[in-house]
């Protein structure tokens, strides 16, 4: 079958947001390339039955569309190539959608040893598995696991080239993990460095820039420096209604400028910060207001 035009219909399908056609478009394609033992068409389209299937909350299909693909690989003696690894990272993207966080680690791992065994040391699509594996383990409560996966992956993005923004970002998201592990110092050496990377683009900052001002608010917070913390909270606070506008982060990032504010004292700024909240929130949420 030709897959350049079944990619080209399936991308038809969702540029008019007719996702009620996609589901029967996908199963009738595998079924035309099953008939015409077209192999290489059957792989692509599954891999497109997992996302699609998981991105509706359709686990079950996506799970279905996984083992048959994954089997069919075996089959094909395909267990040591990069298709194989990608297709255990799709499955294991959906386990980790519908809550099955011990299915989902375990595929990381398993392409992972594929990686290991079939890429140049230091690729960089092994920093992007040790980072997925880092937030699926933080997910999990093993927040060890979660550092010790993300400082694999730090130690692969430095190496690269035009690093910056990616070695700051993978930085931000160790230093949370460091909190959570009570490891304030750690934290915030992890903080200063990704503030100096993402601060040599000079006016042109990264839109993660406002995740490492916002956990450097903590820090301080944590600190007790409770005038530095506000500082780095209403930092982040703007650059977030400059690239996202007034979203879920904007609100959470009020009701912190609003904490640091009650441990100031300040109770005027608190209670204004803590209105701010709840009305983005409840905007956002369309839910009950925050206290």
């Amino acid at each position: 079958m030709n897959i350049d035009e079944f990619f080209a219909t399936l991308d038809s399908y969702f540029d008019r947001n007719e996702t009620d056609k996609i589901d029967q478009f996908l199963v009738a394609s595998l079924e035309k390339a099953k008939e015409e033992e077209d192999y290489a068409a059957y792989i692509s389209i599954c891999n497109e039955m997992i996302g699609f299937y998981r991105s509706i909350s359709a686990f079950e299909k996506a799970y279905q569309a996984a083992e048959d693909v994954l089997l069919l690989m075996e089959e094909l003696k395909l267990e040591d190539t990069e298709h194989f690894a990608t297709t255990l990272l799709n499955a294991a993207t959906a386990y980790s959608a519908a809550g099955d966080y011990a299915q989902a680690i375990r595929l990381y791992r398993q392409a992972i040893q594929i990686y290991d065994r079939i890429l140049p040391q230091g690729d960089y699509r092994q920093a992007g598995l040790y980072n997925n594996m880092s937030i699926l383990l933080e997910k999990m409560d093993d927040n060890a696991g979660a550092a010790e996966a993300a400082l694999k992956a730090l130690a692969i993005i430095e190496k690269l080239p035009d690093n910056e923004a990616q070695t700051a970002t993978t930085l931000t998201n160790l230093a949370l993990i460091y909190f959570k592990l009570s490891e304030n110092e750690e934290a915030k050496k992890c903080l200063t460095r990704a503030l100096a990377l993402f601060e040599q683009g000079g006016d042109n900052l990264n839109e993660h820039y406002s995740g490492a001002l916002a956990g450097m608010g903590e820090a301080c917070y944590r600190d007790g420096d409770y005038e530095k913390a506000l500082s780095y909270y209403e930092k982040a606070l703007e650059l977030v209604k400059q690239h996202y506008g007034e979203n879920m982060s904007y609100g959470i990032l009020c009701e912190n400028c609003a904490a640091v504010c009650g441990s100031m004292g300040d109770t005027g700024r608190q209670e204004s910060y803590a209105a701010r909240a709840r009305e983005v929130l409840g905007r956002v949420q369309g839910g009950s207001a925050l206290g």
